[in-house]
């Protein structure tokens, strides 16, 4: 849970994702359309990739474990809850105040 925490925190937008998961391209495509520079960790590229899997279900609270978005290292959730801020328009605010946007 400790690289978990410590690589979110890297920057302004991180996104944990898989190489095998076709939403984390979705949700990583939103933010780059906005001119997001977020930091794409890819757990199946990581020796320690599976631990961090395990405490991303644990933080999540249920699967799957990717993709889980954090903005300003905190975590706002996986595809659904990121697609409903966006359509909600919160998204744009929440990236403001993180620093991820200059809008």
């Amino acid at each position: 849970m400790d690289r978990v925490m410590k690589l979110a925190s890297e920057r302004a937008v991180v996104i944990f994702t898989s190489d095998s998961c076709c939403m984390c391209h979705t949700v990583t495509r939103l933010f780059r359309d906005f001119g997001v520079n977020t930091l794409d960790h890819e757990l199946d590229q990581d020796d320690k990739g599976k631990e961090m899997e395990r405490a991303l279900i644990k933080l999540l609270g249920k699967g799957p474990p990717v993709p889980a978005v954090f903005i300003g290292g905190k975590l706002v959730g996986g595809t659904n809850k990121v697609m409903s801020l966006h359509l909600s328009g919160e998204l744009v605010p929440m990236m403001r105040n993180a620093g991820a946007l200059w809008l």
